[in-house]
């Protein structure tokens, strides 16, 4: 069995934001050399996400109106947490419910995906550089 490591790292302009980061993927899946397997693909920071879903730009905007709905930015008055100085609380919920990680099968040196499927990911307090990791393991 082997084991391949890499991490990405991105830093959007704008407090949030979704990134399609499946050719990302797909380039450490080539570089592993791994033809079966698993590959893991998480977020490092708690106010940031990796998922999977279709990339389509309604969509998109369907889930930022949704998750501000869910967990608004403002008025950060609102958040225990920001009384600590920080004003990110929304950005953790949004990652909870968004979810930290993903886990993709790899069939054939490809990554096994459904209709549409592709690996986002995504920035709920940007503005900065953070993380993605990538393990993949197989043979």
């Amino acid at each position: 069995m082997k084991s391949y490591r890499k991490e990405l790292w991105f830093e959007v302009a704008t407090r949030r934001a979704f990134v399609n980061i499946t050719s990302d993927v797909e380039e450490c899946l080539r570089e592993s050399g791994i033809k079966e397997g698993l590959a893991l693909v998480n977020a490092m920071h708690i106010s940031a996400s990796v998922f999977i879903n279709d990339d389509e730009r309604g969509l998109h905007h369907d889930y930022e109106v949704w998750l501000e709905k869910l967990a608004p930015h403002a008025p950060v008055s609102q958040y225990q947490h920001n009384r600590t100085g920080e004003d990110n609380a929304d950005a953790h919920l949004k990652r909870q419910v968004m979810g930290r990680e993903v886990v993709v099968a790899v069939t054939g040196g490809k990554l096994d995906f459904g209709p549409w499927e592709q690996i986002f990911y995504g920035e709920f307090d940007g503005r900065r550089k953070k993380r993605v990791l990538v393990k993949i393991v197989g043979a």
